[in-house]
């Protein structure tokens, strides 16, 4: 596996590198698991991360109505569901839905639109005539005093909420068990939906954490010439004052001191540690697992931001931008990460 296989497409300034240092390929414990796989095989009821981005859609007839469920969920902290356009006569059991769907769904933003469309043999309609004379007042108030014409009131007062009902809205509990059963389908299928999401969604965080490893396998043979580097202009500035002569080991002390200062080298393990833990946590049997996976990136950056404090080298920035760079895309899609 060749290191630069994750850098196609970055930044030109990686080219010499890839170049100059002939590296071969990346260790085997670097090797990100199951980036390269071809084809997923993956059990109908289990993936290993869902995204919150999903839809789900069911639809039968209900007594004498035609249902159709449809769900949509987005990505959010914790789990909220809107029900604004929830209508009227199933608002009974809102809280029913709220908690099934929390169970189902456990994180994100998920918006619910049940509609109910007769068939034709349902009852005439009726109009709620209080509602509806509640209403004429006000709207004759508003219009008298922005001095504007009462024209097609009765249009206007058809279309308010709940003036107009039908008999056939009311609904039975048999009734309710059957659309209960629509709005759990629509959740299965909304479910896999986010699973089939997650698939993408692992395999790119997944190539971000190896491009990240590839990215320090790249540091390593820049390292000796950095030191070399300290080595020559702590030498010359002692051979300038003189220094050398009057304290030979002065020059060997001061030497640790400033090699001790840059070395990178409990940050390139523990970086190793965190993607592996990471890598472990993408691929566990648990299902929510996102807020896991952005504490565990947010210890990955502290290792990044220090090597690059400690880098004393053009090239190895270098290198720790495009660390940061694949670190900032992973953040932004573990955000989508149920």
């Amino acid at each position: 596996m060749r290191a630069d296989r994750y850098f196609t497409g970055f930044s030109p300034y990686l080219n010499p590198l890839l170049n100059a240092f002939e590296i071969g390929s990346i260790p085997a414990f670097l090797q990100p698991a199951g980036i390269f796989r071809q084809e997923a095989h993956l059990d109908d009821s289990y993936f290993m991360l869902y995204s919150m981005t999903g839809f789900g859609r069911a639809e039968a007839t209900v007594g004498g109505r035609q249902v159709v469920v449809e769900l949509r969920s987005l990505n959010g902290k914790s789990f909220e569901l809107n029900t604004a356009r929830l209508q009227p006569g199933l608002r009974q059991w809102e809280p029913e839905l709220r908690t099934l769907l929390s169970k189902r769904l456990v994180r994100g933003t998920a918006d619910l639109l049940i509609s109910l469309r007769a068939d034709g043999s349902g009852k005439g309609a009726g109009v709620n005539l209080a509602l509806a004379e509640s209403y004429y007042q006000s709207i004759s108030e508003l219009a008298r005093r922005l001095e504007l014409p009462q024209t097609d009131i009765l249009g206007t007062l058809l279309r308010m909420p709940d003036v107009l009902s039908t008999e056939s809205e009311a609904l039975t509990d048999e009734d309710w068990a059957q659309i209960r059963g629509l709005v759990e389908e629509a959740a299965d299928k909304l479910v896999r939906h986010r699973g089939n999401e997650g698939v993408s969604l692992e395999a790119d965080l997944l190539e971000r954490m190896g491009a990240i490893e590839a990215a320090v396998t790249l540091v390593v043979p820049l390292e000796p010439g950095r030191m070399d580097r300290i080595r020559e202009r702590l030498q010359a500035a002692q051979e300038a004052t003189g220094a050398v002569s009057k304290d030979p080991n002065r020059f060997e002390q001061e030497l640790i001191y400033y090699l001790e200062k840059i070395d990178i080298s409990e940050e390139k393990t523990r970086l190793a540690e965190h993607i592996r833990y990471f890598r472990e946590t993408v691929q566990n049997g648990e299902a929510s697992k996102g807020k896991v996976l952005g504490f565990i990136l947010q210890e990955i950056g502290r290792e990044i931001n220090t090597m690059g404090s400690k880098a004393n080298d053009a090239a190895i920035q270098q290198l720790v931008v495009t660390m940061k760079d694949e670190l900032e895309k992973a953040k932004e899609q573990v955000l989508n990460a149920l």
